[in-house]
């Protein structure tokens, strides 16, 4: 892709600082390399060790891990423009990038002796999850809780160390706490279930505990994440760290979206610059429906871009002035989350209808950018239904549906 291709702000993080800015360059260089890779990555249905070497060497999956054990510590919408970036090679790295590099995050508002059971051993070490509360189940012990269950979708998993996997804890008497708890590789299977349609490298296997017992300093409710200081506080008192977790969750991936969309949008402008149809000979880019369609999808892309990052950019200045957002608020982050990446989506979808036979080519990237932008489009935090529907709820004064808010 030619800088003269560019249909969307390149670096919208030019004014970040020296460090963000360098980090972002880290990852623009690693691009062209993941383009070349993303079929064998495909193929693999995980990373492959020649990537996530890379990727270690980058530093990027430490983009939001505190500076007091190495990491960048970088504001919370590096999420966005680092899966912004390297989306544009390929979504399905980018998916474990900013999935992975999360972790870090939410670890360093664990009790500070969780921190440094992970840390101390190593701090690049990789922590995979699932969020899907329901399917596990714990049960309160002395010094802790012994869980079990089935967790699907739990991206990256193979090279992880250690898995945050949600769970319900039963009440007594009123309803179940909804908690998280980082568990160690030696304890949970892992089970090779993921072929899918799209983000085909990202190997989000299903784990299964039958059942482990999980020290109370390795857990948090998510009731302590939901803004504002959290059990790791006074080690990492950062208005990074006291940013609602689940409510700004959409923007660890959205940004994948974005930045697939945006490759299929340069690739699509690059091509059709010198394309003819195969029925005519007349050059694509004279016929103004082209045009029209170009400028659809790239406004879509533009509008996305800017509704992830200022989310991102208004939850930090929130967390900074010690302000936790209401209950409107954070269904408002859902919302703007799951309408950003559908505009995404349609952008991908309009760009493979003008495609043509081109598009169909399983040799070509425009195959692989529907069926990723498809994928990243299924995932739960993405459906405007729910998060649209939670939101009109909440407006309304209803009672707010989502529990981990």
């Amino acid at each position: 892709m030619s800088e003269t291709n560019a249909t969307a702000p390149r670096r919208p993080w030019a004014n970040m600082g020296a460090g963000y800015n360098a980090m972002m360059q880290r990852a623009e260089a690693l691009v062209p390399m993941l383009r070349e890779r993303a079929v064998e990555t495909e193929a693999l249905r995980r990373l492959p060790e020649e990537t996530e070497r890379a990727l270690h060497a980058s530093g990027l999956f430490r983009i939001c891990q505190p500076r007091r054990v190495g990491g960048a510590e970088l504001d919370y919408v590096a999420m966005i423009d680092i899966a912004d970036v390297l989306a544009r090679g390929d979504a399905s790295v980018a998916w474990n990038v900013t999935n992975l590099a999360s972790h870090h995050w939410m670890l360093a508002m664990f009790d500070e002796a969780a921190q440094n059971a992970i840390w101390d051993e190593s701090p690049d070490v990789l922590i995979a999850s699932s969020f899907v509360f329901p399917a596990g189940r714990a049960k309160k012990a002395e010094g802790g809780y012994v869980l079990k269950g089935r967790w699907p979708f739990c991206s990256g998993v193979e090279p992880s160390g250690w898995s945050m996997l949600a769970g319900m804890v039963a009440g007594e008497g009123g309803p179940p706490e909804h908690r998280v708890f980082l568990v160690p590789r030696s304890d949970y299977k892992i089970i090779d279930t993921w072929t899918a349609l799209g983000l085909q490298g990202t190997g989000s296997h299903d784990v299964e505990i039958a059942e482990a017992f999980v020290p109370e300093h390795m857990t948090v409710a998510v009731a302590s994440m939901a803004g504002g200081p959290t059990p790791g506080h006074a080690v990492n008192p950062a208005p990074l760290f006291r940013i609602p977790v689940f409510a700004l969750f959409p923007y660890v991936l959205s940004g994948i979206a974005l930045g697939n969309a945006q490759a299929c949008l340069d690739d699509y402008v690059e091509a059709t610059r010198t394309r003819t149809a195969t029925f005519n000979s007349a050059r694509l880019g004279d016929l103004q429906s082209i045009q029209i369609k170009i400028a659809e999808a790239s406004a879509k892309i533009d509008a996305a871009r800017l509704i992830m990052r200022q989310a991102c950019i208004d939850a930090q200045q929130d967390a900074a002035a010690g302000r936790i957002p209401g209950m409107l608020e954070k269904n408002r982050y859902r919302r703007d989350g799951a309408f950003s990446v559908n505009l995404c989506t349609e952008a991908v979808s309009t760009l493979f209808a003008i495609s043509g036979a081109r598009g169909l080519a399983m040799s070509g990237a425009v195959q692989r950018q529907l069926r990723d932008a498809l994928a990243v489009a299924a995932h739960i935090s993405f459906s405007f239904d729910a998060a649209g529907g939670n939101f009109g709820k909440v407006a309304l004064g209803l009672p707010n549906e989502n529990p981990v808010l």
